[in-house]
């Protein structure tokens, strides 16, 4: 029997009271956490890792909603009624997994997912578009931002590659998941995709609010995290766009191609360097980049090298911050010690995001394990926790988050699971909406053929 060392959990500051309060046990029992677990073979390390970061949205969801809170921690002016709606769709593909892998029986899965899709079936939305959050007692809106009051369109892209993928994996013949399938398509069908041309335009906008119209006036333009808003955009059923949106709108951005090499690594789209990991993780978490292909670009190149260039500044290490190596890398947005930043080449803080280097195991898995057991077994102390890994942490700065956020831990579970089974991928890439948009769009992928 393995000998297990019981790590203390990390107790959140300025919010544990109010944590451990608001937890409600709901849809049957807790899964429990555990500490440090001394000399765990690669899988079995990949499962404790999975399963612990999963309880940030089974025991950690709100009551009321079951949807995702934004953070586990009070930041500014909002705390634990605040839930995100891209986070929420991530934490809805961790229960796809969770029951594959029976952290959670069926029976429990359907009473969540229910839970979930009926608050969001009455919960407010904007042409069919939800916004970045919502209070998750209510179902009102809450502001993102003083003008960022209505709908967000990349927020809702994010709930529905995870809602499209529990519709597809939800596939019983009995009254629960026929409602959850049922509700599911009604909202996917109610989105007003060309609502968002704004008026005919070849270009997505990223937002639209009934107080204060377009006044955000954020265009959606490549090459970032927002490829899924267009592939659903072409996907949608009563209200798509035409393919000169993508080609038009998303492919003619500032930072759409690119082309040039990074330490040895060719890059065909976006920032120099890539920008931050998240660009290659949050779209793909549903969408397959293995074999997918267009006129721009072949995304797994894309998305291997953008990782394979984080890695190898990390290594380079050329700013010399503490702890950075081939078993320490791994830079994306995410807490930081002045904030909230999003970390890349570029962007170097000298800061750390487990999630980076951990959602990227599809694309560099001996690299992304050596990070992991790094992670875990030399930093495990100082930022192993009740819900997985914290969000991040800076040795040049002795400073370790004691916060986790929906959409750092959600990629965690999905990414490693695709990386395991390709769980993930297949259910979305099944989706015959997807498939007929990818193909609208002259897509190549043997998931679509």
């Amino acid at each position: 029997m393995k000998k297990l060392l019981i790590l203390p959990l990390l107790i959140l500051s300025a919010f544990s009271c109010h944590a451990q309060s608001s937890k409600t046990k709901q849809d049957g029992e807790d899964i429990k956490p555990v500490g440090i677990i001394k000399n765990l073979s690669d899988s079995a390390l990949l499962d404790v890792v999975q399963r612990q970061t999963f309880r940030y949205f089974w025991d950690f969801g709100h009551p009321v909603s079951g949807l995702a809170r934004e953070r586990s921690n009070n930041f500014y002016n909002y705390g634990p009624e605040v839930v995100t709606i891209g986070g929420s769709g991530f934490g809805i593909m961790g229960i796809v997994v969770a029951t594959e892998r029976k952290w959670i029986t069926r029976e429990q899965a359907d009473d969540r997912l229910l839970k979930i899709v009926r608050f969001l079936y009455r919960a407010d939305s904007f042409h069919g578009v939800f916004p970045h959050w919502l209070n998750g007692e209510t179902g009102k809106v809450i502001p993102f931002g003083r003008k960022d009051d209505g709908a967000d369109l990349v927020e809702t892209s994010y709930m529905f590659e995870g809602l499209l993928c529990a519709r597809q994996y939800y596939n019983a013949d009995n009254a629960k998941e026929r409602e959850i399938r049922d509700k599911i398509n009604g909202m996917w069908n109610d989105i007003e995709w060309s609502w968002f041309t704004r008026d005919g335009q070849d270009v997505l906008y990223w937002h639209w609010s009934p107080n204060n119209g377009w006044a955000m006036n954020f265009p959606i333009h490549g090459f970032n995290e927002c490829l899924i808003t267009y592939i659903l955009a072409e996907s949608g059923t009563r209200y798509p766009v035409p393919a000169s949106v993508y080609h038009k709108g998303w492919a003619q951005g500032s930072f759409f191609k690119n082309g040039n090499t990074f330490y040895g690594y060719k890059l065909p789209l976006g920032f120099p360097y890539g920008g931050p990991l998240f660009f290659s993780q949050y779209s793909f978490m549903g969408l397959d980049p293995k074999g997918l292909k267009d006129e721009y670009a072949d995304y797994w190149e894309q998305n291997q090298n953008h990782t394979l260039i984080n890695r190898a500044y990390c290594v380079d290490n050329p700013k010399k911050f503490k702890g950075y190596g081939e078993n320490c890398w791994g830079l994306t947005a995410s807490d930081n010690y002045e904030g909230y930043s999003a970390q890349s080449p570029t962007n170097d803080l000298g800061v750390i995001s487990p999630t980076a280097a951990l959602s990227a195991f599809p694309y560099t898995p001996k690299y992304s394990m050596q990070a992991l057991r790094h992670f875990y077994y030399d930093l495990g102390d100082k930022i192993w926790g009740e819900y997985g890994f914290t969000d991040a942490f800076s040795e040049s700065h002795n400073w370790y988050a004691k916060s986790y956020l929906a959409i750092d831990q959600g990629p965690i579970v999905v990414m490693i699971e695709n990386y395991r089974s390709g769980l993930l991928w297949n259910l979305f890439m099944s989706c015959p909406e997807v498939k007929a948009g990818l193909k609208k769009l002259n897509f190549e992928s043997p998931k679509i053929n």
